[in-house]
């Protein structure tokens, strides 16, 4: 049921004449999980790893300085070879085809660095002398004046007053050649004997000198013009490298996509040739791979190797200490809501996969929760707009968009149910009831489905538990039988409490309650008795009844907070429909002629619930299928199940 792909252990001998042709084939087949298998080897085998870790960091080097010179040309990265072996490149081979391709582009790409570092300056210096452009003065007459001291600059209007009142123990000449609310371009004028004074007080002052361009000469005006030239020409250059670089990225990109797979492909079947063991001219491979792809891989290493050994061990769910990678396989729509699974856990080799589970019941909490025909149609309007790509902004979210389109969709079934449009109820006939006037009776519905939601929990929680063979768990843990039976026990009770009749007598739901209760308080006695485990008792008997105790309670307190934590879901489908109706008010106030006015506030209320209530409700869904609903029965903790291959599944 629901169960991850059957795996096994293989362990491969293999003579050291076969092993790269053999590496090639587990890499291209992209079903062979690898186990380090380096330490089965001697001291003198044990250098080989080092050299093959030698190998794997030269690859790298390439690899890196391959995907520089392919970013440097705006070029892509391809795809890898469509082939079912992958076969390594020696690095003398590669290297000088890497050398001579960024030698190349370097020359190209160094051009225009320079080019555009300068283009930088002379925009930075001619953004400063058209704050000066009116002052008729040869610039070069200010460039370290012999006999007088000259700085020329910007700082704080408000400070003017401050440097002329620290100066006035020497003499100066302070000209502000412009002046506007915030700052002022100042000409600071002394002798070069109180150079150091000048300049301190300067910097107290806040005035920050304009670099002034040494190779230029003539008024400001005259030079603004000399660089307006020159930057014409630089950008011609810039404008010629940048053709270049183009014109290399069409000759050079088939080239350089090649070259990076070679690469990639040789620097993955290095590393992992140096997790392989070695005794003498034989290597040892051990690894996992999926029980429906043994046969195929059986057929095609044997073509490789005709003196190959295969040993295959099924790996039985339930062994302990077992740490079985997990391979998922759910199609199409499910991959979505794996990924919610993906997001709590990993499921553990002996557990349910909840990935169906969360496809079916997640839409339905979100739906019931934010059931409206419109509202629910604009979310998945987004949705689709999201998974459409077009809106550069919202790329990140990509993923996310198939889920908000069946959320929506789910919403707006919901919404039929409910009759409820733009929150109104009175639109359209309800198939079920309206929320706002049957809060009582949606709330008690929303309660029972999460009482069927937990026991499913539970019969999952006790199949976990039978897989893994842990019998203990199964018969004593709180989502075991012994909890599954306090639960009803409980529930039972507190219906005839209520009610006053129930089909099960008293004595035996109190039986049942004291029986099940004691199991669930002294589990952990218990598992040790069926376990053969000493001592049945840690830490003294009068802490650990006081412990059970309290654990008994915390059992207790779970049963009520776990069932009425669904209450929210009717809760949030009454509250959609208030904060509907308050925005309808709000609009009534604004513009009670149903102007301008009310229609944006209308548009104003109908973003905020579609964006900011459907995150809340998203959120409150999640934490239902997480804190209730998983607890009952998904531990998680497994190892993901990735294959050696060319190009790794997301």
């Amino acid at each position: 049921m629901f169960l991850s792909q059957e795996m096994a252990e293989v362990e491969i001998i293999v003579p050291e004449r076969d092993m790269l042709a053999v590496t090639s084939v587990l890499a291209g087949q992209g079903v062979f999980q690898e186990i380090d298998a380096s330490y089965l080897r001697s001291e003198t085998e044990a250098k080989e790893v080092t050299d093959w870790r030698g190998r794997v960091a030269a690859y790298a080097t390439l690899e890196r300085r391959v995907l520089a010179i392919i970013r440097a040309l705006g070029a892509d990265e391809g795809q890898p070879p469509l082939s079912n072996t992958a076969s390594m490149t020696e690095i003398e081979t590669i290297r000088p085809a890497v050398d001579q391709l960024e030698a190349e582009t370097q020359k190209v790409l160094n051009d225009l660095t320079d080019s555009q570092r300068k283009l930088q300056q002379l925009q930075g210096h001619l953004r400063q002398l058209a704050i000066i452009a009116g002052l008729e003065v040869d610039i070069s007459l200010l460039r370290e004046p012999r006999f007088i001291f000259s700085m020329l600059g910007i700082m704080p209007a408000s400070h003017i007053k401050r440097l002329q009142t620290s100066l006035v123990r020497i003499p100066f000449l302070l000209l502000t050649l412009h002046e506007d609310n915030q700052q002022a371009v100042v000409w600071l004028l002394g002798t070069q004997q109180d150079a150091d004074i000048l300049r301190r007080a300067a910097r107290s002052a806040y005035l920050n000198p304009l670099e002034l361009p040494e190779a230029y000469q003539g008024t400001p005006a005259q030079i603004m013009e000399a660089i307006q030239a020159d930057i014409t020409k630089i950008e011609q250059h810039i404008q010629e490298c940048q053709e270049e670089l183009a014109r290399l990225r069409g000759l050079r990109q088939q080239q350089l996509q090649e070259l990076l797979w070679r690469i990639r492909i040789s620097r993955m079947l290095a590393d992992t040739i140096a997790h392989f063991g070695k005794f003498h001219y034989t290597y040892v491979i051990v690894g996992w791979v999926p029980v429906a792809k043994l046969s195929g891989l059986r057929r095609r290493l044997r073509q490789v190797s005709e003196d190959i050994l295969i040993e295959v061990s099924p790996a039985e769910r339930g062994e302990a200490d077992q740490n079985v990678p997990v391979a998922l396989h759910n199609p199409g729509l499910l991959r979505i809501f794996q990924q919610l699974v993906a997001t709590y856990a990993w499921p553990r080799y002996d557990e349910v996969d909840p990935t169906v589970l969360i496809a079916l019941t997640f839409p339905v909490l979100f739906g019931a929760m934010f059931g409206d025909v419109a509202h629910g149609l604009l979310l998945a309007s987004l949705g689709a707009l999201v998974a459409s790509r077009k809106v550069r902004a919202l790329h990140s979210l990509a993923g996310l968009g198939p889920l908000t389109i069946i959320c929506g969709l789910t919403a707006a079934v919901f919404g039929i149910l409910y009759g409820s449009v733009f929150g109104l109820e009175d639109v359209i006939p309800a198939l079920w009831l309206h929320p706002m006037k049957n809060i009582m009776h949606l709330l008690l519905v929303t309660i029972g489905f999460g009482v069927i939601l937990l026991n499913v929990g539970f019969f999952l929680g006790m199949f976990n538990a039978w897989l893994a063979r842990d019998w203990s768990r199964l018969l004593f843990d709180r989502n075991g039988i012994a909890g599954f039976v306090l639960y009803w026990a409980v529930l039972g009770w507190i219906a005839e409490v209520f009610t006053g009749s129930h089909p099960v007598p008293s004595a035996v739901l109190m039986a049942l309650v004291g029986i099940s209760g004691l199991a669930v308080m002294f589990s952990e006695l218990l598992k040790r008795l069926l376990e053969k485990r000493r001592p049945l008792v840690e830490g003294g008997v009068g802490t650990y009844i006081v412990q059970a105790f309290f654990e008994l309670v915390e059992t207790l307190i779970a049963i009520f907070s776990n069932t009425l934590s669904y209450v929210r879901v009717g809760a949030f489908a009454v509250a959609h429909g208030g904060l509907s109706a308050m925005f309808f008010i709000l609009a009534e106030m604004v513009s009670p002629a149903h102007g301008v006015g009310y229609w944006f506030v209308i548009a104003l209320g109908t973003l905020f619930i579609v964006g900011f209530e459907g995150l809340i409700v998203g959120i409150q869904a999640l934490r239902l299928e997480y804190y209730e609903f998983f607890a009952k029965f998904f531990q998680g903790g497994g190892v993901r199940y990735t294959p050696l291959a060319v190009m790794p599944e997301a």
